[in-house]
């Protein structure tokens, strides 16, 4: 809160420890220069003493997937999982924060990629555009080929934007090969990784000890990571619950409160209505777990939906320009724009709250049905979980009502 205070008879301006402004009072002219030349060394005190409060943590994540001929059930699960482990890692927290979240995705060991650069593709570069993880997921297919474990944690060790800080940062990389072909040392690959602070978690789809026997573990190892061994053509089991026919149903209304505008505001709203559309291929349940996702911190559109972008204190709804507005804001005042953008944005506050409020009796429901199943399945999901709650625990991050 900004406070204005008395300062040897100068108004100053406060935020926090940093003086924003002065407005100087009438000194008898004789102290005239004394006061000014007081105030402008407070100042030049305050901007170089000032607080920069720390960036937020990051969890940030690389899924590095063998898109080879044996590899569709691997694809299917990913595809069918991602929405329910965007909903675990929107647990975490940081102290009594919310870490940012990104994820980057690479495909490798496709003959219908260029031979000369490893058979080996960046996706998508580390992004927060959650449809976009979903699109591209949607869209790979498996083809050939040579798996080369060690080029592609090479490119994504040196090719991806990885913090500085202590953030939370894994490559996940699954395939079904030996983890040594290729050129490239994969040990030495994984090494590398945790000079930048990564871990390096390798997932065998297959039998354990054949992971272990082709080199997955010592990858693994050799990653500060985990090994874990998969089942790949484990179709994906859902737990229907009596809340989901509700929550699914609220998806159209917090469509609704999206107000796209700019050059991407039309594709990627049409794309928000795709990946609904793509999570319904796997079931209702699948659906439930999206409008979660949707409804929660992670979910967030700031470069094309008006709403997601006021919350940014720099953004001025008047700056938009006409031809980039959506037709029911052209022609408005402003104060018109900022009223329809508030009501919006209080709608999906509202709809986001009833979605909580029955996820929660939602997954009070999946753990007691849980308790039913002897053993956990050897499934993608359930095997980056695991390893994502050990990983956090190492540097502190903690996981809500775990």
């Amino acid at each position: 809160m900004t406070t204005l205070t008395k300062l040897l008879g100068v108004s100053v301006v406060l935020t926090g420890t940093s003086i924003l402004s002065l407005s100087c009072m009438r000194f008898p002219s004789a102290d005239n220069r004394l006061h000014d030349a007081t105030l402008t060394s407070q100042m030049a005190i305050s901007e170089s003493t000032a607080v920069k409060l720390p960036a937020r943590r990051k969890i940030k994540i690389a899924l590095l997937l063998d898109t080879s001929n044996s590899m569709d059930g691997l694809i299917d699960q990913a595809k069918a999982q991602l929405w329910k482990l965007l909903n675990e890692l929107m647990l975490a927290k940081d102290g009594d924060e919310k870490p940012e979240l990104e994820i980057a995705l690479y495909e490798y060991g496709n003959d219908g990629l260029p031979g000369s650069e490893g058979y080996i593709r960046q996706v998508t570069t580390f992004t927060n555009d959650l449809d976009l993880v979903s699109q591209q997921l949607f869209a790979l297919t498996t083809n050939g080929g040579s798996e080369f474990c060690g080029q592609v944690i090479a490119n994504a060790t040196r090719q991806l934007e990885w913090a500085k800080d202590s953030s939370l940062q894994m490559i996940f990389i699954a395939g079904n090969e030996s983890f040594y072909q290729g050129r490239s040392d994969a040990k030495q690959a994984c090494l590398s990784a945790t000079e930048k602070s990564i871990f390096v978690n390798t997932i065998f789809c297959g039998r354990h000890e054949e992971g272990i026997n082709s080199g997955w573990k010592t990858g693994a190892m050799a990653g500060n990571g985990s090994y874990m061994s998969i089942e790949p053509n484990l179709k994906t089991e859902y737990v229907e619950t009596p809340y989901d026919a509700e929550i699914a149903g609220l998806n159209d209304q917090l469509n609704d409160t999206y107000v796209s505008y700019g050059s991407l505001g039309k594709e990627k709203k049409a794309n928000q209505l795709a990946q609904d559309k793509n999570a319904g291929s796997y079931g209702r349940a699948n659906v439930t777990s999206r409008v979660v996702t949707k409804s929660g911190k992670f979910y967030n559109n700031e470069k094309w939906d008006m709403v997601d972008a006021s919350k940014r204190k720099e953004f001025d709804v008047s700056k938009v320009a006409e031809q980039d507005l959506p037709d029911e804001l052209k022609g408005k005042t402003v104060a018109e724009k900022q009223a329809y953008v508030e009501k919006k944005k209080l709608a999906r506050e509202q709809i986001a709250a009833k979605i909580s409020e029955l996820n929660v009796k939602r997954m009070a429901y999946i753990a007691e049905k849980n308790k039913e199943t002897k053993a956990e399945p050897q499934s993608l999901d359930v095997a980056m979980i695991k390893a994502i709650h050990d990983q956090a625990a190492k540097l502190n991050f903690v996981f809500e009502n775990k």
